[in-house]
């Protein structure tokens, strides 16, 4: 049990329900536009999609570790990582292994799509290796790339690219379907961290709550989440979603009181916690409830 609640750290194992709310979306497109599915491509998807996840939690986790980060954040339900490699350091090789072998199945992944349809894939496919080694190493050090990095990673590339793994090309509904995801992920991550300025700090980060502050970064957030339920009824407006993709704006319920929140709390990192698990909830559900909608049409 040891080991597999340290692999399950590692890994992030409770965060990874993102990934399958992302890739439905994609497939949510592909249905509505009334694209013949293959399910087995599918479950290829969702298995590359998934790795690719693992592949930067493990390598966040790994590299956390090594620069020491671990030891200086406040650890919250959301953000300061896991702490495995803090409390099992022997279990650091085994975290470098998992990134290496989940980065290279993603690779297996978009290169057995590659070959199943064309080579445009390739592009999309190599920016998205380059994410998932860069984002904790180098993108962290930019408060703009850190800001855009996780929205492009989980929407445009992650929705996108499962399109084109089912159907074989590309198509606009898909692409502004997946700013819905890029907004909402890129304002999980810029959430989180709030209570870890101080430590970030320390290793040389460059994220926007250090470079303009909390209080501004809570604008930002707010103007995201905005951007996201904004593209949802653009969609919708101009027919490139069906009317009941207006599901998404449920979770309008939880995106209100967690950006009023988020700017209220700002400088006050412990009082962030019910926004942060309301964003959490917004991240998940929104993109589901969007997919949902484009099945019904």
């Amino acid at each position: 049990m040891s080991t597999f609640k340290s692999f399950a750290g590692i890994i992030r194992l409770p965060f990874l329900i993102l990934t399958p709310a992302c890739v439905l979306l994609g497939l949510g497109v592909a249905v509505w536009l009334g694209k013949p599915v293959d399910w087995l491509y599918f479950a290829i998807v969702m298995v590359g999609a998934i790795a690719s996840h693992i592949c930067v939690n493990s390598f966040n986790e790994y590299f956390d570790f090594k620069s020491g980060l671990d030891e200086k954040t406040i650890k919250t339900p959301f953000s300061g990582g896991s702490g495995t490699l803090p409390a099992n350091p022997e279990f650091a090789r085994t975290a470098l292994i998992v990134s290496w072998t989940s980065f290279f199945m993603v690779a297996a992944v978009g290169i057995f799509f590659c070959i199943g349809w064309n080579w445009t894939l390739l592009p999309w496919g190599l920016a998205g290796m380059v994410l998932l080694y860069a984002y904790t190493k180098w993108f962290t050090r930019n408060p703009v790339l850190c800001l855009l990095v996780p929205g492009l990673g989980f929407g445009v590339l992650m929705v996108n690219g499962s399109y084109f793994a089912l159907t074989g090309e590309y198509a606009l509904p898909a692409l502004l379907a997946s700013l819905i995801p890029f907004f909402l992920v890129a304002n999980l991550l810029l959430l989180n961290q709030f209570p870890d300025v101080e430590a970030d700090r320390t290793i040389g980060r460059r994220h926007f709550p250090i470079t303009i502050g909390r209080r501004a970064s809570s604008v930002i957030y707010n103007a995201f989440l905005l951007g996201a339920y904004a593209d949802i009824g653009i969609c919708v407006a101009l027919g490139f979603m069906p009317l009941w993709s207006l599901l998404g704006l449920a979770t309008l319920v939880f995106a209100i009181p967690a950006g009023l929140g988020a700017f209220r709390n700002a400088d006050n990192p412990p009082a962030l916690a019910p926004s942060m698990g309301m964003n959490v909830l917004i991240n998940i559900l929104t993109p589901v409830l969007v997919a949902v909608g484009l099945f019904i049409g």
